[in-house]
This record gives structure tokens, C-alpha cells and sequence, in this order.
């Protein structure tokens, strides 16, 4: 009699993994990187890493190739992750690979700093996952980008933009007055702004553009692979949108207007992402001294 009980008790638990077997999916984990905490899904077709803009899984730290390695799912369902000849090569818990097929739990170096770790989810994993990955790199009210990931990428997309020579610019903005929001309306009137404002911004920005929450109402976004003279259309439309969006609060409209400067690469005056920040506040401040509601682009004196 015990032994039938646990016959079908064992039944019982491979029935309920089977059953899961089929909502289970392959992730990729940025680990250790510019790029921490986000997540790849494995799905159909091959997936190519590397620093290229046509790359899949695009990582821009030092050390990566334009193509670096590409991840495939065989025939057999195994995920295969195969070298495509790059400088610094593509390690697999430790080793230099060629090709490897991963298992969970796998860890895979490219470059100097990116640490990626191989892994199956179900669903509710996978939202628990982003769950930490939206704590641990975005502003707990805008949901924008912090501070933290802003710098982060800002150092990473510098390095590229020197590197390869490539147009790089930085947008910082500062919300108008927003003293005189919190001290007619209150905080809570202040919150729904920055709130809003950030919504506006991010529907407003490129994909790829990284849009963050720089302090207080300041705000910032890192867009690669434009001109100074072409991010005017950008910084010119957010302005628009939030000088025309109706702020309510209690009934009443709040006016509410931007004030954003631009400074960009290549530029001889940024030699460190701290000289851009520098310069993009100083056409902010340009911006602000000039009447606000306004962009300003940092020009050398």
C-alpha cells in the first residue's frame, strides 16, 4: 500500500512538470555591465551580440566586437552560443569557447566587463525579474532611468562615440518654476507633475534613446548617433508637448514649461562624460537665464 501511494504521488509531480514544461522559456541576463539587470528572451531565429547598431542584443562596453558571438536554437531545442571570430573571444564559465551549448545557470563573458548569465523562466519568473531590474535601475515615481544607470551609460556611450568617432549628445532639462508648483499646489501636486512629465518624455524619445531622472525635476536623455543640429527637432518636440499638455490638479490648470540645453560629440571641450554634463548644463542654464521654455545649445566661447 505505502509503495502505491508514492507511485502515484510521483505521477502526480511529473504530470505538473510536463505541464509547465511548455511555458518555460530561455533568457539571457546582463550580470555585470553597462547594460545590468536587463533581459534577452531566447526566442525563435539567431540572436547576434555585439556592439553593431544591426545587433540583436547590441553591448556597447570595452573589449566587445561589432559581432561578437551569436546564440541559436538547434534543431534539438538545445540553445548553442557560437564565437564569430572576435578579438577579445567569448568565455563560458570560465572557459574560451568556440561553441557551447548552454545550460541553466550558464555564465558567459564578452569583453572586459559584461557578464551575461543563461537562464529558463516561466512567466511569472520572468515579471519578478523585471520587477527587480526596474527597482534596481529606475526612479521609483518618474520610472524613468536613475542616476546611477544614467551615469553608467552615459561612460559607456562616451567610450563608443570617441572610439568610433561617432555623434553623441546629451540632453539635460530642468522642469520651469517647479518651486512655485509645489509651494501653491503642494507636493502631492508636484509628484503628479513629475510624473506626467516623465510619461510625456518617454512617449516622445527614440527606443534607443536613454531617457533618466537626473535630480529633483531635472531630467536627462543620452541619444547616440545624432547631431547637435538634428537633436534640436527632438528637444524642440518635447518642449512643445509639455508646454501644450493640460496639467490638472484639483480642477485647475498648472502652466508648465521646459527649459533644455544640448551639448554634443564630437567637441573638443568634452574630453570626459563629466565635460559633457558640463556643457549640456551650461546651454540649460543659457536656456533659463534667456526667458526658459527654450533650447539652448553649448557652443564654444
Amino acid at each position: 500500500m505505502a509503495d502505491e501511494e508514492v507511485t502515484r504521488v510521483t505521477s502526480i509531480d511529473l504530470s505538473e512538470l510536463t505541464g509547465k514544461k511548455d511555458h518555460v522559456k530561455a533568457y539571457l541576463i546582463v550580470l555585470a555591465g553597462s547594460n545590468v539587470g536587463e533581459m534577452y528572451k531566447m526566442e525563435d531565429g539567431d540572436k547576434i551580440v555585439g556592439r553593431s547598431a544591426n545587433a540583436e542584443i547590441q553591448l556597447l562596453d570595452e573589449g566587445i566586437s561589432r559581432k561578437h558571438c551569436k546564440i541559436r536554437r538547434a534543431p534539438t531545442g538545445d540553445v548553442i552560443i557560437e564565437d564569430l571570430g572576435s578579438t577579445n573571444g567569448t568565455f563560458a564559465n570560465g572557459d574560451r569557447i568556440a561553441s557551447h551549448k548552454l545550460a541553466d545557470g550558464d555564465k558567459i563573458q564578452v569583453g572586459s566587463t559584461t557578464i551575461l548569465k543563461f537562464t529558463y523562466h516561466d512567466n511569472l519568473e520572468e515579471n519578478f525579474q523585471r520587477q527587480m531590474y526596474d527597482s534596481a535601475l529606475r526612479d521609483g515615481l518618474t520610472k524613468a532611468f536613475n542616476k546611477r544607470y544614467f551615469t553608467d551609460r552615459l561612460q559607456a556611450e562616451f567610450a563608443f562615440a570617441h572610439r568610433h568617432d561617432s555623434p553623441l549628445v546629451l540632453c539635460m532639462m530642468d522642469l520651469d518654476h517647479f518651486k512655485s508648483v509645489n509651494d501653491t499646489y503642494g507636493h502631492l501636486a508636484g509628484d503628479y507633475v513629475l510624473q506626467t512629465l516623465a510619461g510625456l518624455i518617454q512617449a516622445t524619445v527614440r527606443a534607443e534613446d536613454v531617457f533618466a531622472r537626473y535630480g529633483g525635476e531635472e531630467f536627462a536623455v543620452i541619444s547616440r548617433g545624432i547631431t547637435v543640429e538634428s537633436a534640436i527637432i527632438m528637444a524642440e518636440r518635447i518642449r512643445h508637448v509639455v508646454e501644450q499638455h493640460a496639467f490638472q490638479w484639483n480642477g485647475t490648470r498648472m502652466p508648465i514649461t521646459l527649459s533644455l540645453g544640448l551639448a554634443g560629440l564630437p567637441n573638443p571641450m568634452s574630453r570626459t562624460p563629466a565635460d559633457l554634463i558640463a556643457a549640456a548644463d551650461e546651454a540649460l542654464y543659457d536656456a533659463k537665464r534667456a526667458g526658459r521654455n527654450q533650447v539652448k545649445i553649448f557652443r564654444t566661447r
